[in-house]
C-alpha cells in the first residue's frame, strides 16, 4: 500500500516544480512571434510527416478543449501560420500543416524555447532525466482499474 503522506508530499512538490518551471519559461514567449497555444500546435504539426498532422491529433497533445483548439487553429490560419485542409482519409477531420511562415517561427523561438529548456534541466544527470521521463510517463498512464 502507498504511504499517503509520501504520495501527497511527492505530489505537491512535482506540482510546485512544475509550476514554478512553466512559469519561468514562459518568458520565452514574450517576443510576441508566438503564444505559447501555437507554440504547441506547431511542435505536433512539424513533428508529423510533411509538416502536417491531423487536427485530432494536434487536440491530443493540447491540454484545452477540442472547442477552443480548433478555434486556435482558425486563428492561427488566419494569420498565415499553418494551413488547413479536409483529411482524405477521414471526411470528418481534417488536415493542419505548417507554412514556411509557421516553420520559420516555430523553429525562431523553439531554438530559444529549447535552450531555456536545457538550462533547466542541466541540473539533472543524464541518468535522472531517464528516471524523471519514465516516472512522469508512468504517471500519465491510466491506472488499471480495480
Amino acid at each position: 500500500m502507498t504511504d499517503r503522506r509520501l504520495a501527497i508530499d511527492a505530489w505537491e512538490s512535482l506540482f510546485r516544480a512544475q509550476h514554478e518551471i512553466f512559469e519561468e519559461i514562459s518568458a520565452d514567449f514574450d517576443t510576441g512571434v508566438l503564444a505559447q497555444g501555437e507554440y504547441d500546435v506547431l511542435l505536433t504539426v512539424m513533428r508529423g510527416p510533411g509538416r502536417t498532422a491531423r487536427l485530432r491529433d494536434v487536440t491530443a497533445n493540447m491540454l484545452i478543449s477540442q472547442p477552443s483548439v480548433s478555434r486556435l487553429v482558425d486563428r492561427m490560419a488566419a494569420r498565415g501560420l499553418i494551413s488547413k485542409c479536409p483529411d482524405p482519409d477521414d471526411g470528418r477531420g481534417a488536415l493542419v500543416r505548417a507554412t514556411e511562415e509557421g516553420a520559420s517561427a516555430f523553429l525562431d523561438v523553439a531554438t530559444v524555447h529549447g535552450r531555456s529548456i536545457i538550462e533547466r534541466m542541466s541540473g539533472l544527470t543524464d541518468e535522472e532525466l531517464e528516471q524523471l521521463r519514465a516516472l512522469t510517463s508512468k504517471l500519465r498512464s491510466p491506472r488499471p482499474v480495480d
